[in-house]
């Protein structure tokens, strides 16, 4: 940002971006469907699965066909849910480090590394995971043993949640730096296009999972609430994330019962990956051909959206009856919250636009793309 300044005093800001860009669009759009799923992984890099889901639910979507089972939807709502709390413990204890208090970010980053093991155990990644498949519900490695841990991370998450919020939620310090500053108002949010917690923290509920017309997943099976505060500031919208951290682990439990009481889905020892052998060369010859060649589509268009931490994050396809679609358009919510920096920067001091910066929470690999 190049700031035009009156003392410490910001007048006026400019926005630079696209230094990462790589053009993945147009990458998108000279690979099969299947081999541009890892590129999802890599535009937000702190809220991974989430954007996997949104291009499964496109392709789905163009597909006009979806073979996953329902319990695998519940596991999909289970990933994204922990990777709603993967991204808030980020934003919050690097937030918290920026503006001087050192001790949320080990509490944050230790249970941090429990759920991108959770990661590794059904993908074999920590970060970059690429394990949704659209119209695959690659489940072999979803085992009794994995939502017992995860169970169990759960309910021991709210201990190190709680030492953060406990630590920072009536400190004087974090109030004096964040109350009051960077204010939003719902005029400046709906002219900016802004979603997820900067929009709820302005008084406007929009939620892209209790939306009736375009909710996805489980999340219409499960108990939900998306909060909202009225004044907007920097303040409120970190009581949002520690609100949502502790809902989205409340849906992680939820999805958990339901798939340990789902019948013929779990025993007490890993799936088996019986399905996986191929007895004979015909199904291998299949197998290499649908991962190498991908899908073929017929000519359609489709727009999925999804709830991600940051906003609605949302994946426009046009396919033309190839393996590859013609068009890829990606609407991430961090490149319109990045814009927004200049507006909630003005005529606060130096030293405020880190707490602002902070709280709405870039990913540049999300901005620039």
């Amino acid at each position: 940002m190049v700031l035009n300044m009156s003392n410490e005093v910001i007048i006026d800001a400019d926005t630079h971006i696209g230094l990462l860009h790589r053009g993945s669009e147009k990458l998108m759009e000279s690979k099969p469907y299947i081999h541009s799923l890892p590129y999802f992984d890599r535009f937000d890099y702190v809220s991974m699965m989430v954007q996997e889901h949104a291009y499964c639910l496109a392709i789905e979507s163009l597909l006009s066909k979806c073979f996953l089972k329902k319990n695998f939807n519940l596991t999909r709502t289970l990933f994204d849910e922990l990777t709603r709390v993967l991204n808030h413990l980020l934003a919050v204890a690097c937030h918290a480090l920026d503006v001087g208090s050192m001790s949320p970010v080990f509490w944050g980053f230790e249970e941090r590394e429990k759920i991108m093991e959770f990661y590794e155990r059904v993908s074999g990644a920590r970060m970059h995971a690429a394990f949704y498949r659209p119209n695959n519900d690659n489940s072999q490695n979803i085992s009794f043993f994995l939502l017992e841990d995860i169970s169990f991370f759960i309910n021991n998450a709210f201990t190190s949640i709680n030492e953060i919020n406990t630590l920072l939620v009536g400190n004087k310090i974090w109030k004096r730096r964040l109350v009051g500053v960077g204010v939003l108002t719902p005029a400046v949010a709906t002219e900016y296009n802004i979603t997820g917690i900067l929009l709820r923290s302005t008084g406007l509920a929009h939620d892209v999972r209790l939306n009736t017309h375009e909710t996805y997943a489980s999340y219409s099976q499960l108990y939900l609430t998306s909060y909202t505060s009225t004044n907007g500031d920097c303040y409120d919208r970190y009581l949002l994330r520690i609100a949502e951290i502790f809902e989205s682990l409340s849906v992680a439990n939820q999805t958990l019962i339901k798939l340990v009481k789902a019948n013929g889905f779990l025993k007490k020892q890993f799936t088996s990956n019986q399905n996986r052998v191929y007895r004979n060369m015909e199904s291998l010859i299949k197998h290499f051909k649908y991962w190498s060649e991908g899908l073929t589509i017929n000519t359609n268009i489709t727009t999925a959206s999804v709830e991600s931490p940051k906003g609605e994050f949302s994946v426009t396809l046009v396919s033309n009856n190839t393996n590859k679609p013609e068009r890829v358009r990606v609407k991430s919510p961090a490149y319109y919250n990045t814009q927004l920096a200049k507006q909630l920067a003005k005529g606060h001091l130096l030293a405020d636009l880190v707490t602002i910066i902070g709280t709405i929470d870039i990913v540049f690999g999300e901005v620039d793309r």
